[in-house]
């Protein structure tokens, strides 16, 4: 006499049920971490770019002693998405100062010089740059910004004049650093 066994291999229902159960854990810790991580390097985004403002302004003082103002690039604030930077000759002061982004972007950049009220007697040349952004879509936007340090400096699109946000003070007192202009800039709902 010869037994057969009729064993199939596989797996049951609990044990399907556990692995679901685990991978949905997992998912519901990953995607969050995820999603702030994405908002972190959006946000970079932002500070690369005004520094490459502050090195190109700079650079146009030294040579022909002034800076120059430019007006909201791209016009519309982005949102989520990417907005197209401006064709070149169609970007303003970003033109004549030689400065561009790579591609597409997230912020909205200005650059906003002192009103020169007296020809005779010149303000020191100052200049904030600010960098707008609504990266996380929920309606409040965050500010990034450089003032150049001068007892004429203006304010621009949310960042005072006195400086961008140190956390240490408080207060709005950072001047010649690329950094956020309120606490709640470069946070996010995530």
């Amino acid at each position: 006499m010869q037994k057969t066994q009729n064993r199939k291999g596989g797996f049951t229902l609990i044990e399907l049920m556990i692995v679901v159960a685990i991978i949905g854990i997992l998912a519901a810790i990953a995607i969050p971490n995820f999603l702030r991580f994405q908002l972190k390097a959006r946000s970079s985004e932002g500070k690369v770019n005004l520094s490459a403002i502050r090195t190109a302004e700079t650079s146009y003082m030294s040579e022909f002693g002034l800076f120059i103002p430019a007006n909201d690039q791209p016009t519309t604030l982005p949102g989520a998405t990417k907005a197209s930077f401006p064709a070149v000759g169609a970007a303003g002061g970003f033109d004549t100062i030689g400065w561009r982004p790579e591609g597409s972007v997230y912020f909205q950049y200005t650059v906003a010089i002192p009103p020169v009220p007296d020809p005779a007697a010149p303000p020191e040349p100052s200049f904030t740059a600010t960098g707008v952004a609504d990266i996380d879509g929920d309606g409040t936007s965050q500010v990034w910004g450089y003032v150049k340090t001068s007892a004429d400096a203006v304010a621009d699109n949310g960042c005072p004049a006195t400086g961008v946000y140190n956390p240490i003070s408080n207060a709005n007192d950072l001047l010649d650093t690329v950094g956020p202009c309120n606490a709640n800039s470069g946070t996010s709902v995530f």
